[in-house]
């Protein structure tokens, strides 16, 4: 786009829209492993505890 020649607003909008797909899928993601972590059994506990703080870093 740059190259192109396109306007700012432009190329500003989609950065924007990268930006947020980005997001929206490190959310997902995110919360998937959370969910994942969340359904192992009582014996999993610290392990799984562990790794739910390891993922909400990137929260």
């Amino acid at each position: 786009m740059i190259d192109e020649g396109r306007p700012c607003s432009e190329i500003a909008q989609q950065m924007h829209a990268v930006e947020k797909a980005i997001t929206n899928a490190k959310r997902e993601l995110i919360l998937d492993h959370i969910d994942h972590c969340l359904e192992g059994n009582q014996a999993e506990q610290p392990r799984n505890t562990q790794a739910f703080k390891d993922i909400a870093r990137y929260l």
